[in-house]
Order: C-alpha cells, then sequence, then structure tokens
C-alpha cells in the first residue's frame, strides 16, 4: 500500500499528540475534503485543514486512513515502545474481496470490522483473533512530527 503523511506540530492536535506520547493510546487519521480528522476511540476530535499546514506537498493515506499509537508493550527484542502505524482498513476484508471497509477504534487498544466482525489488536502487532494482521507502516516520530511513509 502506498502511503505519505507527515504533520507537525503534533502538539497542535491533542488527540495524535496523547496517541503519539501515552502508551496504549491510538487515534484514527482520515483525510476528509481539504481537512484532516484524528479520532479517539472516545469521539473526540481533532481537525487540521490541510491546507494551512505550511510546506504540505501531498499524502496518500493508504487504502482508508491510518491508525497511529504508542503500543503499551515493546515489540519483541526492544525495551521501549515507538509509535506505531497501520493502516485503518480491514486486511482481511481487504485480502478476500478488495473492500476497503474502515476499522472502528474501540477502547483498550482495538480496532473492529462491522463486516467480517474481526477485532484486531493494536498493542500487539495489529493482530487479529481469525485471519491476517493489519497492514502496518513505517513512521517516524520526533522534534514534534509525524511522518508515515511506505514506498
Amino acid at each position: 500500500m502506498l502511503a505519505r503523511f507527515a504533520f507537525s506540530p503534533v502538539n497542535s492536535i491533542s488527540q495524535l499528540y496523547s496517541s503519539c506520547e501515552s502508551m496504549g493510546e491510538w487515534c484514527s487519521v482520515v483525510a476528509d475534503g481539504n481537512r484532516f480528522l484524528f479520532t479517539k476511540p472516545n469521539g473526540s476530535q481533532g481537525i487540521a485543514n490541510r491546507l494551512s499546514i505550511q510546506g504540505y506537498t501531498g499524502f496518500y493515506m493508504g487504502l482508508s486512513g491510518f491508525i497511529v499509537g504508542l503500543p503499551n508493550i515493546p515489540e519483541m527484542g526492544e525495551t521501549q515502545c515507538v509509535v506505531t502505524c497501520y493502516d485503518l482498513a480491514c486486511r482481511n476484508c481487504y485480502d478476500d474481496y478488495y473492500v476497503a471497509r474502515r476499522l472502528e477504534l474501540r477502547e483498550g487498544g482495538y480496532a473492529y470490522c462491522g463486516r467480517c466482525k474481526r477485532t484486531y489488536d493494536l498493542n500487539n502487532y495489529g493482530q487479529a483473533n481469525t485471519g491476517k494482521p493489519l497492514f502496518r507502516y513505517r513512521v517516524y516520530y520526533g522534534n514534534n512530527t509525524l511522518n508515515i511513509n511506505n514506498p
């Protein structure tokens, strides 16, 4: 999947900032016309006008957008948790039927697909209760900037 997204300053959107700084916190990122919407599982939403982002040159939002957060456990072999990014589309619906169905974020670090009824554990590599894990993108978070990409 093609993904390219950069956002700064991260601390200007509380939903994104808390997801990048607090373990076990997640938010979705979607493009909606000329805006980016940053939504937490509880429904709180931050909005950024993409035309006002200085130096912004373009974006590719993967299949359906992104899920960004800081897992509550480090990856195998690591000692620290790092900001992680998954595609907002249900991987199994896409692989099986080419349907880019957006997932619903749920409290506790889960994403749910209303179509196939799978639940993905965001704190455990995006693993599904059955089937394939979520698509994952490279992400860099530092100096108040979030960069997501996948060639």
